[in-house]
């Protein structure tokens, strides 16, 4: 087995300078044996020294204990290119990388994950770079921040626009990855590598294929090696072919906060009766309102935070399975997970590669996306990505400027204000203290997601918050429901620093939303994909129906056939 070595000799094999890409996500599927080995490694002789490191998605856990936080010493890094970063409470200690990114030690940039992801894809391809409309009008645009989260990244840029075809793109040059550390469960003696106990496959096969089709070396971190042979060739998702070492770590857990629970990898299927509510209160208000703008049948992307209960309420509402989540990690259907686990759903229906769901989503190509806001501006635009004097308490954009920039119909969720004392129940909202803090405000400090490009783009968009509805117009935003027992002047218009307009049909919140009692949730009637079907689709629809109506009996002839 000459591709197996130890995690301080694959530490010794990254050079001062080198590209690393890092296959993570959060506490899911962090090669930390590794990682910890080129920090310790770092510690005792110094090297290897200024690497730049890729990171679709965040590498290590919210609290800074693990993944990224391993090598994030001055000197070590200089530049870091990351769809997401840690983070943490406020009453945890700041992360180690959020140090140096508040401290300017290194280059820090926050590009979103499926732009980063097809970064890679161009590097494997030799092409120059992507070509995107996603994140025009927010803080990925070079016109605002183009990507930069501090000083030192801000004097060297990653994106530029480019007119090409008479339209306007952003460009983002491919970069090309010297190394790249990737993780699974499995490999054999030849280095194939199959996951059947990761909670995702992430972006592993795109990372190897950029570094090793530019001449670097692909390090991967599995829980076991068996015979060579004895994978089963549909199973394997990074080939022998990429892989040049591999460093076994039996102790690996699957997240985080998870040694190993085999629902979360799609190994057996988890009673649904297992699955914890949602807790009473304020917060689940929210997730029951942004629950009814689904319909069924719909494809529904989940973002982290509020959103991600929405599957517990159709759960307990007798719905579950009425419409299909995908999550960016790359689950599509089951029940999605919360907390450290948030990225994996148990009893999925099918586990994607990132870099393909991130397509999926860039192009719109599902119905509804729930998803968190941290402020939002009289534009209807949202910031998620960054947040005052603490940014760590924020972990930066992730997938959201993919999922949002085509999507068709998107629900934000969030609290009115941040810190309010509130009581619910009985049919009513009570709000005993007003939060500190205000959400809608009249300058967001980031913008992750552009309402002024949205309404050129026509996507429907609204604000589910615990006091009102609120839907984004032509001319702003639009109050359209309020909560039972709150007060519109008071507890609402005076409580934004934006002036927000009040439907002619204002309506009351339905009162069995604030009642702690399943509610009768009741989803749309399913919606047509791509608006009024033209007179051609209709023919062509009629034409497959006929031919449906034919088949009916085709397993019947088919048995027959089997008879005679």
């Amino acid at each position: 087995m000459k591709k197996v070595i130890s995690a301080d000799q694959a530490a010794g094999l990254v050079r001062s300078g080198d590209v690393v890409s890092i296959s993570s996500s959060s506490g899911l599927g962090c090669p930390d044996k590794v990682l910890a080995a080129l920090g310790a490694r770092f510690d005792k002789e110094g090297l290897p020294r200024n690497l730049t490191t890729l990171n679709p998605i965040a590498a290590g856990d919210m609290y800074g204990i693990k993944g990224i936080d391993h090598i994030a010493k001055p000197g070590l890094l200089s530049r870091v290119l990351a769809g997401s970063y840690p983070s943490g409470p406020s009453s945890l200690p700041m992360p180690a990388i959020w140090h140096m990114v508040v401290d300017n030690e290194i280059e820090a940039y926050n590009i979103p994950s499926g732009i980063l992801y097809d970064m890679h894809r161009d590097a494997a391809a030799k092409r120059p770079g992507v070509l995107t409309k996603v994140g025009l009008g927010t803080f990925v645009d070079p016109d605002l921040q183009g990507c930069a989260m501090n000083e030192a990244a801000a004097a060297n840029p990653v994106v530029r626009k480019e007119t090409f075809d008479g339209q306007e793109w952003l460009y983002f040059p491919a970069i090309a990855p010297q190394v790249a550390i990737i993780r699974a469960t499995t490999a054999d003696e030849h280095g194939n590598l199959t996951y059947e106990h990761e909670g995702a496959l992430l972006g592993g096969l795109d990372q190897a294929l950029a570094a090793r089709n530019n001449g670097g070396i692909v390090i991967a971190q599995v829980k076991r090696v068996v015979k060579q042979g004895s994978l089963r060739p549909h199973d394997v998702h990074v080939p022998c072919n990429l892989v040049d070492y591999l460093v076994v770590d039996p102790e690996q857990w699957q997240t985080t906060q998870t040694p190993y629970d085999p629902a979360i990898s799609g190994e057996i299927a988890q009673p649904l009766a297992t699955f914890e509510p949602q807790a009473w209160g304020a917060e689940k208000v929210i997730s029951r309102r942004a629950a009814m703008e689904l319909a069924h049948g719909h494809a529904v992307n989940l973002g982290f935070g509020i959103s991600a209960n929405v599957p517990r309420i159709l759960l307990e509402e007798g719905l579950h399975g009425e419409v299909t989540w995908a999550i960016e990690q790359g689950a599509v259907g089951g029940m999605p997970l919360l907390g450290f686990a948030f990225g994996c759903a148990s009893n999925a229906d099918a586990i994607m590669a990132s870099p393909n769901q991130f397509t999926y989503f860039q192009g719109g190509g599902f119905d509804v996306t729930l998803l968190s806001f941290l402020q939002v501006d009289g534009n209807g635009s949202v910031n998620v990505s960054k947040l005052g004097s603490k940014p760590y308490l924020t972990a930066g954009c992730g997938g959201f400027v993919d999922i949002t920039a085509h999507a068709r119909r998107i629900v934000f969720s969030g609290f009115f204000t941040a810190g309010a004392k509130l009581e619910v129940g009985n049919g009513r909202l009570t709000i005993l203290k007003e939060g500190k803090t205000r959400k809608f405000v009249k300058s967001a400090e980031h913008i992750t997601f552009s309402g002024v490009i949205g309404r050129q783009r026509g996507q429907r968009v609204t604000y589910v918050t615990e006091r009102c509805v609120i839907d984004l117009e032509d001319d702003g935003l639009v109050v359209r429901e309020i909560a039972p027992g709150v007060d519109l002047q008071r507890d609402v218009l005076d409580q934004a620093e934006v002036a927000l307009r009040v439907a002619k049909d204002l309506r009351v919140m339905d009162a069995a939303l604030f009642t702690d009692a399943p509610f009768g949730l009741q989803l749309k009637a399913e919606e047509p994909r791509r608006g009024a079907v033209s007179e051609v689709a209709a023919k062509r629809r009629a034409a497959e129906a006929a031919l449906l109506a034919d088949a009916v009996d085709l397993p019947v002839m088919v048995e027959e056939r089997q008879r005679v």
